[in-house]
């Protein structure tokens, strides 16, 4: 019997997909709509490969079981929405000053408050920005597909074992629930466990993880340290994607669900002799300010497209270093922008630019 590595998954059932073939050891969550299907997932398939899976009592403890297990070595993830991420900011913050790695989904949910299960992107701010206390940085990866969920979960793992740091796959609830065909990529090497890891070795013995540091020096040379790694990062990470930007007057900006919907303004707009081009960030941390400079060659004006109040505007200005105006094309409530709004506003502001 043949075996194909293509299956049909929703974007959330990807992601659980991406992070057993990156050998992640553990997943510990909280079941939360629309990203439950994640821990679904994970509670059926890391138990069959020999993988721990434990639902947490909460969104709290989750984020501090995923420190200890990534405090000994171990892959490490967890997968949330909305308000159970803000729930885990204090341990992210906790795991970053720390430098331990590990994988964290989030599947935005409409807000604030419960709000609802409808897609939004405002949960922008406190992963990209950084939610939880202090001066510290997460890599930010945000997929616009069911095979992206899967890839960038895996790429992930890389990269936080990289940087020693957390990372975030920032997802939406279209995204999450999308059904798509996937094609399963080959399985990455686990490393060995690092020699930083207290992993019970005696080897192990003289490490030392905190994130508690009561001299003020000592704690300002933590923070200097980390500021230096989020500017290698910042060097050596941005990704994005590049549609019609060589001659684009009017540059889009999107990521997550709406690139792919501004994806077909854009080729509307083409067809009827618009220079519109668009430019989605894969990292939102990094953000891509190095391919956004270059189409100041060309663009009179940007739209941010978002399913948000504005939260990725300001990244946009100051990308370009606020040299071209820029305006936001905007939904909320779990509402979506659709082809024509974002083609009405470009003309619009492409006019206004002239």
């Amino acid at each position: 019997m043949e075996y194909s590595n293509r299956l049909l998954l929703k974007g959330n059932e990807a992601s659980v997909y991406g992070a057993l073939l990156a050998g992640c050891d553990c997943f510990f969550g909280y079941p939360i709509t629309p990203a439950s299907e994640i821990a679904h997932s994970a509670s059926l398939l890391f138990p069959r490969l020999g993988r721990v899976f434990l639902q947490a009592e909460c969104e709290t403890a989750s984020i501090n079981m995923v420190f200890g297990a990534a405090a000994a070595g171990r892959r490490a993830m967890t997968a949330s929405s909305g308000l159970g991420i803000s729930l885990k900011q204090e341990g992210v913050s906790y795991m970053a000053t720390c430098e331990l790695p590990c994988v964290i989904v989030d599947v935005m949910r409409g807000g604030p408050g419960l709000g609802n299960i409808g897609p939004e992107q405002s949960d922008y701010n406190q992963v990209v920005k950084g939610g939880g206390h202090g001066n510290y940085k997460v890599i930010v990866l945000a997929p616009n597909s069911a095979q992206e969920m899967c890839d960038f979960t895996l790429k992930g793992f890389d990269l936080a074992d990289k940087y020693r740091t957390p990372v975030y796959v920032l997802s939406d609830a279209f995204v999450g629930q999308m059904l798509e065909s996937v094609t399963l990529p080959e399985p990455i090497k686990k490393p060995e466990i690092p020699v930083w890891a207290l992993d019970g070795s005696a080897r192990s013995r003289r490490n030392y993880l905190t994130s508690i540091y009561l001299e003020h020096d000592d704690l300002e040379r933590v923070n200097h340290k980390l500021q230096a790694k989020y500017d290698t990062i910042k060097q050596n990470e941005q990704l994005c994607e590049k549609y019609f930007l060589e001659d684009a007057e009017v540059v889009l900006v999107a990521y997550g669900i709406t690139s792919r919907i501004a994806r077909t303004a854009v080729k509307k707009l083409r067809d009827k002799g618009v220079k519109a081009g668009l430019l989605r960030p894969i990292t939102l941390f990094p953000f891509p300010i190095d391919e956004l400079k270059k189409t100041l060659k060309t663009a009179k004006t940007y739209l941010s497209v978002e399913m948000s109040n504005g939260q990725m505007i300001d990244d946009i200005k100051l990308g370009i270093e606020c040299k071209r105006p820029v305006t936001l094309c905007n939904r909320m409530g779990g509402n979506v922008p659709s082809v024509d709004e974002i083609m009405e506003k470009t003309i619009e502001i492409l006019e206004a630019a002239k």
